[in-house]
């Protein structure tokens, strides 16, 4: 990660190239064949990097005005400072899963019940997914410089799926003022697999119009982003079958990789190889697009049906929640792999 973009690229045409039908290095020697590939049978799939830092951005439009509706009302649904910079929170890269890993029910404090008591400490009921994308970075920079947004993709390495479980009672108690804290750290999963950005150029398309303009040094010369569709799946214990319970699109975010990456150094804060940069819930503005059960149950107020005639307001222990991404290309896809991650009961009995 930290060679750049030219040894990026001369790795992967150098793979394109033995793996091409018409190339004999590897068709004709069984030794270096055996040698070279690995059978998926025989592959434990592991995190792709040692991950130093890890921050979290909120760059979905429409999932901030859907929270924003649910938590504030209508006429607070953004945030003033939301349209001028894409606003993040520094997480906890220790508790960074890969793909399969089991995500046990957290224990928190959550809000009093009523005005009169206090607050209650107790596994969260409100377990929650958020269907996100993360960019690993490649070259960093030193502290005290800044990448500029022209510059910024030369410093991504390529994108992850990623799910940022959250505890949405102990998130909510916690967050006044500073925001989320014990409510995310118990886990965050991502898929093993790292998709470049040169194997994204066939699926390239424009970003949504920003309005008002962000500040110059997020100006972008052509605001270009990812035609990515997203899936998310809950397989709840005992079911034949998974339900779909979102569909949506990485193009849908506001913010692009290069304003989140520029953002992020403009102070002079310092980014290194293998760091973790996650967009946040992607969301979208259609019907079924969105990506959390805080805005599909309308926060708890809603059930949502799945296909074994279950409902859900929040995730049930043994839930299985599978996000799942691939381009479609010209004859070929592209895909990302798997995310998935299983609730596992809260470990303990009673309150400590």
């Amino acid at each position: 990660m930290a060679l750049g973009r030219p040894a990026w690229k001369e790795a992967r045409n150098t793979i394109q190239r033995l793996l091409s039908e018409d190339e004999p290095t590897l068709q004709n020697n069984y030794s270096l064949r055996k040698k070279a590939l690995v059978p998926m049978s025989e592959v434990k799939l592991e995190l792709p990097a040692v991950i130093g830092d890890y921050s979290d951005f909120f760059s979905s439009k429409d999932h901030v005005m859907t929270c924003g509706t649910i938590y504030r009302g209508e006429d607070y649904r953004i945030p003033p400072n939301w349209l001028y910079l894409p606003i993040a929170y520094h997480g906890r890269s220790s508790s960074i899963v890969v793909s399969g890993t089991d995500i046990i029910r957290p224990w928190g404090q959550t809000g009093p019940p009523n005005s009169t008591s206090p607050p209650e400490f107790k596994p969260s009921n409100r377990v929650d997914f958020e269907l996100e994308m993360a960019m690993f970075v490649g070259p960093g920079n030193d502290l005290g410089t800044r990448v500029s947004i022209h510059d910024a993709a030369d410093h991504i390495f390529g994108l992850v799926l990623m799910n940022d479980w959250s505890a949405r009672d102990i998130q909510k108690w916690e967050s006044s003022p500073l925001g989320p804290f014990l409510g995310k750290s118990f886990g965050t999963t991502i898929s093993p697999w790292i998709v470049t950005l040169e194997a994204l150029e066939p699926f390239i398309c424009e970003a949504p119009v920003q309005d008002p303009a962000p500040p110059p040094y997020l100006e972008e010369l052509g605001r270009k982003t990812y035609d990515i569709p997203l899936q998310v799946s809950i397989f709840p214990e005992g079911a034949k079958a998974a339900s779909v319970v979102c569909q949506s699109n990485f193009k849908y975010l506001y913010w692009t990789l290069s304003q989140q990456l520029a953002h992020h150094t403009v102070n002079g804060c310092n980014l290194k190889p293998g760091d973790l940069l996650a967009s946040g819930t992607i969301s979208g503005p259609i019907l079924g697009s969105n990506g959390s059960m805080l805005e599909l149950s309308w926060n708890g107020q809603k059930d949502l049906k799945l296909a074994n005639g279950d409902s859900r307001k929040f995730l049930e222990d043994n839930d299985d929640v599978i996000i799942t991404a691939s381009c479609q290309g010209d004859g070929f896809v592209v895909g990302f792999g798997t995310c998935s991650g299983k609730v596992f009961p809260a470990r303990y009995g009673k309150a400590l």
